[in-house]
């Protein structure tokens, strides 16, 4: 197993043109993958994934499972899912807390699920169902949302929560928090600091617009990272020792062009790792 340490970025296809390992391009310390991407690659993408699968670590985010759903996870999707992750040695998978299809319909979006003592349960099976089909242990991200109803419990307290009675770890997305507190109203530090960091299994950053026309926060993975976000990165990178990475799914520009963003944030992370040697 490859062990993931340092910072990564999504791989993504339109970055393939610029890989070159003969003529030392840039590439971060680790990629991750969005599995469905991947499970059945185009024959003109093989070699070249194949070439970066064996030559840096892998890890898997996944975004169809709908672990919130109201049936199982699609046994159909986790064999390939399983078969990827196997063929590559993908020790790490994760996923969002969230649904994404109703009986078996996929709808294509990740929704927010009520924070109830009832969806603790249900997610804690799907992530216990997931976990023993994949023979892995999974990370569950906490995701944005844009309304909630029939809430029990705090954000805050729904994953600590979730993460004791599931075992699951926490893909923190800072990006998400701030998202979310900014169109909730609520403190972003003081959500973190809530949290329990011991369970963080890596983090996420990404960029976000506002919208005027609905007058809120949309995460849109389609920007680059703001000054907001950043600075809650290194709010949680003071906390906690993990790896971070940056998420760019919408108007993805030329790897040399997001290698200037990810040095931002390895400065970040390499300046947070020298003060605690200091």
């Amino acid at each position: 197993m490859k062990n993931i340490s340092g910072c990564g970025l999504g791989l993504r296809r339109e970055f393939f043109d610029e890989i070159d390992f003969k003529k030392n391009s840039f590439v971060p310390d680790w990629w991750e993958i969005t599995p469905e991407n991947w499970i059945d690659i185009p024959v003109w993408y093989q070699d070249k994934f194949d070439q970066i699968a064996n030559s840096m670590p892998l890890v898997a985010h996944g975004v169809s499972l709908s672990l919130g759903a109201n049936t199982k996870p699609n046994k159909k999707y986790l064999k390939k899912l399983k078969s990827l992750l196997d063929k590559y040695d993908i020790k790490y998978y994760s996923e969002h807390i969230s649904y994404s299809s109703f009986d078996n319909l996929q709808l294509h979006e990740l929704l927010p699920v009520p924070l109830t003592y009832k969806m603790i349960d249900n997610l804690s099976d799907n992530i216990k169902y997931t976990e023993d089909f994949l023979g892995r242990n999974i990370s569950v991200e906490n995701a944005t949302y844009y309304h909630s109803s029939g809430s029990q419990l705090s954000e805050s307290d729904f994953i600590n929560e979730l993460l004791h009675k599931s075992g699951a770890k926490l893909l923190l997305d800072v990006n998400n928090v701030y998202v979310n507190s900014i169109n909730h109203n609520y403190n972003a530090k003081k959500f973190i600091k809530s949290l329990d960091l011991d369970k963080v299994s890596y983090i996420h950053t990404a960029g976000h617009y506002y919208d005027k026309n609905v007058q809120m926060i949309i995460d849109s993975h389609g920007t680059n990272v703001n000054n907001d976000t950043w600075e809650l990165l290194k709010y949680t990178l003071d906390k906690i020792d993990v790896s971070c990475m940056i998420e760019r799914d919408n108007n993805i520009p030329k790897l040399q062009v997001m290698g200037k963003e990810y040095k931002k944030m390895k400065k970040i992370y390499d300046k947070r790792k020298s003060n605690e040697r200091a």
